[in-house]
């Protein structure tokens, strides 16, 4: 059975065998039949690497562990509203939390932020009620590289060459969309603050050298 553990970048968890660059989880969101029954347990959503220290993990969704789930990239588990791991990806980890704060938090109360802090906004900003994806509108041309938008039922990347369209496959050429139309932005506006500053998500081999 092909597990409900691989993330869209609206957060939706959907059944598709290939897997992708990332892991992450929300907690235990499976029955004892390796149903997902909720999308997620707790606010702190992270990704993690498929590999780390040569840590054995048990088969995914294994009983009384937290149910894995799969990226096809980082600029995907952002739209979705994950962060990075702060055990195997502490660097990353590190860097995400500075980026954000000096984006999103006035000088006088940064050093006093703390990462709960920020997954209580992202959840704000990723969750609308009754579980839906929450999105905001914004002009093309207002988004930095490495934000995920919808245009017209599909789902793009920005990059320097255009806008790649998403698939779980990975990214396809870039398509010419007019700059001035308004498109719905999957990634919570307070990463895309951060990706306008100059922190780049990093992408799947698919989209080459576009981003």
């Amino acid at each position: 059975m092909t597990l409900q553990n691989r993330v869209d970048p609206s957060g939706r968890l959907c059944a598709v065998q290939s897997r992708g660059m990332l892991m992450g989880n929300r907690g235990i969101l499976q029955n004892d039949r390796n149903e997902i029954i909720k999308p997620r347990a707790h606010k702190a959503w992270v990704t993690c690497l498929l590999e780390y220290k040569g840590i054995k993990r048990p088969k995914p969704f294994s009983k009384g562990s937290y149910s894995e789930l799969f990226f096809l990239d980082e600029a995907t588990a952002f739209a979705a509203g994950h962060l990075p791991c702060a055990y195997c990806q502490r660097a990353r980890h590190l860097a995400f939390k500075a980026s954000w704060v000096r984006a999103n938090v006035p000088e006088e109360m940064r050093a006093s932020t703390s990462i709960p802090d920020v997954d209580k906004i992202l959840h704000s900003e990723r969750t609308a009620p009754h579980g839906a994806k929450k999105t905001f509108d914004a002009t093309l041309v207002e988004l930095p590289l490495g934000t995920i938008f919808e245009h017209e039922g599909s789902t793009y990347l920005v990059a320097e060459a255009g806008y790649l369209p998403w698939s779980f496959a990975g990214y396809g050429p870039p398509r010419a969309i007019d700059h001035t139309r308004v498109v719905q932005v999957l990634t919570p506006p307070s990463t895309v603050r951060i990706f306008t500053q100059g922190f780049v998500p990093s992408v799947h081999v698919s989209a080459g050298t576009y981003l």
